[in-house]
């Protein structure tokens, strides 16, 4: 199966979306194609066996991450999402790419859905945890936050921004959310409402 799914992301990489076969796949990964179509009836079929094994392997880090920073400061626990994320997508940057542009061939709202539910357990677990926490509304702010990080990191690819741009990126995405966590974590008391 490995072989399979590597053959696919060469091949995307190589030659992209529109010459993708799966013949070609076979091919490659040194398979018949009668065997490649026990398990892969179509090429919609493999593209998103190879999205979900994807968003498994990136809910895994993110779940390993999330747990091993239970009980610490909400910065450290941003600091290590948003650097697990961004390292995850962009240590094979051009594979990170080729997924995004594979998804919109795909019907993959059930694949999206059971990521974010695990993601979404994963992030709220830690943050529940901070050993700094004292606002209300943690589900709220864990959404945005999860939101605006994977949407920052997408929109970076989605634009195939320079590396500079990227890093500097980053590093403003982790200021806005540290400030946003401070601002959310602070007790509002009857001055303070409504303005």
């Amino acid at each position: 199966m490995d072989a399979i799914f590597e053959a696919t992301i060469q091949l995307l990489l190589a030659d992209g979306l529109p010459r993708l076969t799966t013949t070609r796949v076979a091919e490659r990964a040194g398979v018949s194609v009668g065997t490649l179509y026990q398990y892969f009836p179509h090429k919609q079929a493999l593209l998103y066996a190879l999205n979900e094994r994807y968003l498994d392997a990136l809910a895994d880090r993110i779940e390993a991450t999330c747990l091993a920073h239970h009980g610490v400061s909400l910065r450290v626990m941003i600091d290590a999402l948003i650097e697990t994320y961004w390292k995850a997508k962009t240590e094979r940057a051009d594979v990170t790419r080729a997924l995004y542009r594979t998804a919109v061939e795909l019907d993959n709202e059930a694949l999206i859905e059971d990521f974010a539910a695990r993601v979404d357990a994963a992030t709220l677990a830690m943050l529940a945890s901070a050993s700094d926490w004292t606002g209300q509304d943690l589900a709220g702010i864990n959404l945005t936050l999860v939101t605006v990080i994977f949407g920052t990191v997408r929109n970076a690819f989605e634009r195939n921004l320079p590396p500079a741009a990227i890093e500097t990126l980053r590093d403003h995405l982790l200021r806005m959310c540290h400030a946003y966590l401070s601002s959310a974590g602070k007790r509002h008391g009857p001055a303070d409402v409504g303005g």
